[in-house]
């Protein structure tokens, strides 16, 4: 199977890379903010549990939001042309998530459903997989992380149609507030065949919960 890599001359403008963020803090300056909400809960910064927590807290931010340091073209330009004459649709079901509300940064998990229409060309699975990684690794509402994943798929493989839907249940609904938990919520995003063809919606659903 040869692979084809397809010419992209626009980067993503919605990655963020170190040196696109101009007045960026230290390390010494963020660990220092976390030290300062320490403070203001109420705990003591100086107790032995707390010494070394702002710089933990500064380590697991880089793990948990390191989708602004990637790009998603980086892992959608390289495609494949020998699939047999392949044109129907490919599905990937239950890929699991944790992203973070950007109005309370707190959690919200859930599974995206991703499937497109290819046009001559296909992308290796887990490609799609580190599309939602990459997304979901930055402040999210899940509505815009939806909107991001499907426009990613239309922009760099250009298919004949992308829906996507994602369902999530969110912890700043949950732990706060009017805190009901279990609460599921679902977005959906359809382009090309899927959009203008109610049809094609039913089949994606129908594939979706079989």
């Amino acid at each position: 199977m040869d692979a084809v890599l397809r010419p992209v001359t626009e980067t993503d403008p919605t990655a963020t890379e170190d040196n696109k963020l101009p007045n960026r803090p230290s390390r010494a300056e963020a660990e220092a903010a976390a030290r300062v909400l320490l403070q203001w809960i109420g705990d003591d910064t100086e107790r032995e549990g707390l010494l070394d927590t702002p710089k933990r807290v500064v380590k697991a931010y880089e793990d948990l939001f390191s989708g602004y340091k990637e790009d998603p073209r980086e892992h959608l330009e390289r495609t494949f042309e020998e699939v047999g004459g392949y044109n129907d649709i490919v599905l990937l079901k239950d890929i699991s998530f944790t992203s973070f509300c950007e109005h309370h940064v707190l959690p919200f998990t859930g599974k995206a459903h991703i499937a497109y229409y290819p046009d001559h060309a296909v992308v290796g699975l887990s490609k799609i997989a580190r599309v939602v990684e990459i997304y979901a690794r930055r402040l999210q509402t899940q509505e815009h992380l939806t909107v991001q994943i499907a426009t990613a798929l239309e922009k760099y493989l250009a298919p004949r149609g992308v829906a996507v839907m994602i369902e999530a249940e969110h912890q700043c609904m949950s732990m706060r507030g009017i805190q009901k938990q279990g609460v599921s919520t679902l977005t959906n995003r359809f382009s090309g065949v899927f959009e203008d063809n109610a049809s094609e919606q039913v089949r994606f659903m129908t594939m979706v919960r079989s």
